[in-house]
C-alpha cells in the first residue's frame, strides 16, 4: 500500500506508525535552511542537485517469537566492500562516520523520530542527515551502516548492512539491511577441550627413565608450561531474523518508509535552492 509517498504494509501492529507518518507527511514542506548552515565554503554558490539526505533506521520493538517470517535458513552474501560510513557503532559504544553529518535539530526526520522514540514502541537506531549534490546520472557509493544491539558471543552489531543512493531521472535509494540474531543450536567447544586437542597433538617429552629426568627434558616441561596460553573461542554464529532489500525511486519532498516486521528505514531529501 502506498499512500502520499509513504509505503507499508498495514499489518495490526503497524497502525499507530501509518497514522503518524500520515500526519507528519501533513505538515508541510521542509524549511530551506540558513545558507550559512550549509557546508559550504564562504562565497561558494549552492550547487546544481543540491540536497539533504536524511534517513532514520528504526527497530520494532518485538520479541523475536512474534516474527512469522522464518528466514534463518536463508544464505546472506558477503558484506559489500566500502570505505564509507553512514553510521558504525563499535562495541564501547562510539560511533564512526566519513560523512559531515547535520545537526539532528535540522533535520525534517527529527519530529518524527522523537514521536516514534516516545511511543514505546520503536527504537530509533539512527537519525542523520548530509548535504549533498545528486546530479542526474549519479552513481554512488555503499554507506556502511552498523547500528543496534552489540551482540558480545558475536562481536558484532545485530543491524547491519549498506545504503546506497543513485539518480538517474529520480532519486533511487537502496537499502540492503541484515537484522541478526545468535543461532539457536551452536556447537559448543570450551577452553578445557581445546586444550586437551592441542595437547593430544603435542608430542610429550622423552625421559630418560621412570625415576629420573634429563635437563633437556625439564627444560622442555618448563618450556611448554610457561607457553601455555588462553584459547580464543571463534565468535557465535549469527542467524537471520529479518532483512530489508528494497530499491525506492522517489522525489523531493517525498517521505518514504521501507520496512521489515522487525526493522525499517525512513528516508527524506529536502532539494536546496539557490534564494536571493
Amino acid at each position: 500500500m502506498q499512500i502520499d509517498g509513504i509505503r507499508w504494509c498495514l499489518y495490526p501492529t503497524r497502525v499507530f506508525l501509518a497514522a503518524l507518518l500520515l500526519s507528519f507527511a501533513a505538515t508541510g514542506a521542509a524549511q530551506q535552511p540558513d545558507r550559512e548552515a550549509l557546508p559550504l565554503e564562504p562565497g561558494t554558490p549552492i550547487p546544481d542537485d543540491y540536497y539533504r539526505a536524511e534517513f532514520v533506521i528504526l527497530e520494532r520493538i518485538i520479541e523475536p517469537e512474534g516474527v512469522n517470517e522464518r528466514m534463518s535458513g536463508r544464505t546472506v552474501e558477503a558484506p559489500t566492500e566500502t570505505e564509507e560510513v553512514l553510521r558504525s557503532a563499535l562495541e564501547d559504544g562510539t560511533t564512526e562516520t566519513t560523512l559531515e553529518l547535520a545537526p539532528r535539530n535540522d533535520l525534517h526526520l527529527a519530529s518524527a523520530a522523537a514521536r516514534l522514540e516516545r511511543s514505546g514502541r520503536y527504537r530509533v537506531l539512527l537519525a542523520a542527515g548530509w548535504y549533498e549534490a545528486f546530479p542526474p546520472d549519479y552513481e554512488g557509493t555503499p554507506l556502511r551502516v552498523r547500528v543496534g544491539d552489540w551482540i558480545e558471543d558475536a562481536r558484532t552489531r545485530d543491524v547491519e548492512g549498506h545504503i546506497t543512493i543513485d539518480r538517474q531521472r529520480y532519486l533511487h535509494v537502496n537499502v540492503h539491511l541484515n537484522h541478526w540474531q545468535l543461532a539457536e543450536e551452536t556447537p559448543e567447544q570450551s577452553v578445557d577441550a581445546v586444550t586437551d586437542d592441542l595437547s593430544r597433538e603435542t608430542p610429550s617429552p622423552v625421559q630418560a627413565s621412570d625415576s629420573e629426568e634429563t635437563p633437556a627434558t625439564a627444560a622442555t616441561t618448563e618450556g611448554a608450561e610457561a607457553q601455555q596460553l588462553p584459547v580464543l573461542a571463534e565468535p557465535a554464529p549469527l542467524e537471520l531474523l529479518t532483512w530489508i532489500r528494497e530499491t525506492r525511486r522517489m522525489r523531493s519532498e517525498e517521505i518514504h518508509f521501507l520496512d521489515s516486521p522487525t526493522i525499517g528505514v525512513l528516508v527524506f531529501f529536502k532539494k536546496i535552492e539557490a534564494t536571493e
